[in-house]
């Protein structure tokens, strides 16, 4: 009769597998529990490996005890349909002028079709997700964008009002991963679309969430040499800020991680989705992939060797 044979692992991979594994146990124990919030957006959602990564990823979060709510964006998604339409799209300052009928396919790309993907797609990794958009339950309550100093009108794009948490905690405590597209509803009726960042902080804030962790296509945050910064205060981001070596796009995201920290979360992770199980090696490793910003420490020099991070 034919036995099954397992492949063996050298002696050298299975030391390091070992290693990770060990690695992992700590963090595993000190979060268990906890609610990690997690904006998906980047490569992380066009890379058919980097998205079966990331779905697994989040149900194995779920499976060792973590509260994962995913909160993700999709706007080459929202171009690529926009362009089969033949509907012309204007930005300004990176913003997508969001007429009516944008606002339509917006809301049928991000409710529908990218935020039912990563539902599925979870649950084929063996978690249990539920696809939301800000009008259920009232969650993200919203506001008409106005630019500072600008009359220029973006249309049907918001900002958030209010957050009413109450159905994510009702499907976090039924062990539900909820997955969140960023549409919140005006106090017209009408619906707005919203940065995901944005609406991903503030979730974390009013969740009271351990971690905020927003998935980029950089590495992170960078020194003035090009090297990684892997554990900063809010002092020292600030102080980043003021030197000019954070600057750029990169400077809302830093922003939103920011607020999240001062409102309360314990930590932000800017993380370089690019990697795979991104998610994972961010939560689990002393090293991680990208950088760690939170309250502790204000004073405390810039570290920006890798290694052990303080939250």
């Amino acid at each position: 009769m034919q036995q099954n044979k397992r492949m063996s692992l050298d002696p050298q991979n299975a030391a390091r597998i070992a290693r990770v594994l060990g690695e992992a146990l700590p963090y595993i124990r000190r979060f268990a529990g906890k609610t990690v919030v997690i904006k998906y957006g980047g490569n992380a959602m066009t890379d058919p490996e980097l998205k079966s990564g990331f779905a697994r990823d989040i149900a194995l979060m779920k499976l060792v005890g973590f509260n994962p709510v995913v909160v993700h964006g999709g706007g080459p998604q929202i171009g690529r349909v926009l362009e089969r339409v033949g509907k012309q799209t204007d930005f300004i300052k990176g913003m997508r002028v969001t007429d009516e009928e944008t606002m339509d396919v917006v809301e049928m790309v991000l409710g529908g079709l990218v935020n039912k993907e990563i539902v599925n797609l979870i649950n084929q990794h063996g978690g249990r997700a539920v696809g939301l958009t800000g009008k259920d339950g009232n969650l993200i309550a919203a506001r008409k964008l106005a630019l500072v100093d600008d009359d220029t009108d973006l249309g049907f794009v918001g900002e958030v009002a209010d957050i009413d948490a109450r159905i994510v905690k009702r499907l976090e405590a039924d062990d539900f991963i909820p997955v969140i597209a960023p549409i919140g509803v005006g106090a017209d009726g009408r619906s707005y679309n919203i940065n995901a960042d944005l609406v991903a902080g503030r979730i974390a804030s009013v969740l009271g969430a351990e971690k905020l962790m927003l998935l980029t296509n950089t590495p992170g945050v960078l020194d003035a040499d090009g090297h990684l910064l892997t554990g900063l205060t809010i002092a020292q981001v600030e102080q980043l800020i003021e030197t000019g070596v954070i600057h750029g796009g990169m400077l809302p995201k830093i922003q939103c991680a920011l607020d999240a920290v001062a409102d309360g979360v314990t930590a932000a992770h800017i993380v370089d989705g690019r990697v795979d199980n991104a998610v994972l090696l961010e939560l689990f490793t002393d090293a991680g992939v990208g950088t760690l910003i939170h309250r502790e420490d204000r004073d405390a020099p810039v570290d920006d060797t890798p290694g052990p991070r303080s939250a």
